[in-house]
């Protein structure tokens, strides 16, 4: 094991995230907007790896576990909104929002694109979401970015 393979296999497991959800979405499975949230670390993670791979030091490192351990974190949330168990942002929920006060005409009468609600469930697998999988993988991720740092600082023997 090097740190580098460790920084490698976590940036490339967030830029395999990234295109796990383009795939998605090319399938029909449009993105709400904590699901967008969630991207945004992984693209953080992925330039954090090529620049970890060129240089030495725990910093950037450190810095992929963060963005690791952020898209985990929203995802993770994200879910509780899914299941009920809190409140969402109301933009992207059924809690309201700028819908509040319009009767099924003043619905009808919008114009615009389709609102993907964050407290719908549109894919799941063994009874998991995309955002839990996505939380479950990002802490994974997080481990190799743990994993790059020991290696840098000598306290994982490799071989």
């Amino acid at each position: 094991m090097t740190r580098n393979l460790m920084v490698l296999i976590a940036a490339g497991g967030s830029a395999a995230l990234m295109a796990g959800a383009y795939v998605f979405q090319a399938l029909g499975y449009p993105p709400c907007a904590m699901c967008l949230w969630q991207r945004y670390p992984h693209v953080i993670a992925i330039v954090i790896g090529l620049l970890a791979w060129k240089t030495r030091g725990n910093f950037l490192p450190t810095l992929g576990a963060v963005a690791a351990a952020t898209t985990g974190s929203i995802g993770f949330y994200h879910m509780g909104v899914e299941r009920d168990w809190w409140e969402g942002p109301s933009s992207c929920t059924g809690s309201g929002g700028v819908l509040d006060g319009l009767d099924g005409a003043g619905l009808l009468a919008i114009e615009g694109p389709k609102v993907i609600m964050c407290d719908q469930v549109s894919w799941a697998f063994m009874s998991l979401s995309m955002p839990t999988w996505n939380g479950i993988f990002s802490f994974v991720l997080v481990g190799f970015w743990i994993a790059a740092i020991k290696l840098n600082d000598g306290t994982i023997k490799a071989g």
